[in-house]
């Protein structure tokens, strides 16, 4: 009987707890989206020459959500890693060359430079 009551009376406070840290956690990713979102919306659109470099995925949630990444090298040779969305980053491939405009940490744009003898 006594075990039962320990167990009754901790269980709803374990419960609670565990609720509580769940939620903080997705209100501490979420708030920290936003602040990247607006942060990127207040970051003035750069225009530069720029090689893509590399590319990678990011997936979690067993497929559910998926982040592309493209890091491009700028003519100084600074290398930057941006956040793209999935059609951007289908259409780019490695050591493509042009122009690369982004905000922040967010892809805007690349406009791959045609290499003479292309069509």
């Amino acid at each position: 009987m006594y075990i039962e009551n320990v167990v009754s009376e901790i269980f709803p406070i374990l419960f609670g707890l565990a609720f509580l840290i769940v939620f903080g956690v997705i209100l501490t990713k979420f708030i920290g989206s936003v602040r990247r979102g607006v942060k990127n919306s207040r970051s003035p659109l750069l225009t530069v020459p720029a090689k893509v470099v590399s590319k990678r995925i990011d997936v979690r949630g067993d497929h559910s959500y998926t982040s592309y990444y493209v890091t491009f090298e700028m003519e100084s040779g600074e290398r930057v890693e941006l956040s793209a969305d999935g059609r951007e980053y289908g259409m780019l491939v490695e050591k493509d060359v042009g122009l690369l405009s982004y905000r922040g940490t967010r892809l805007v744009s690349f406009e791959r430079k045609k290499i003479s003898g292309e069509a």
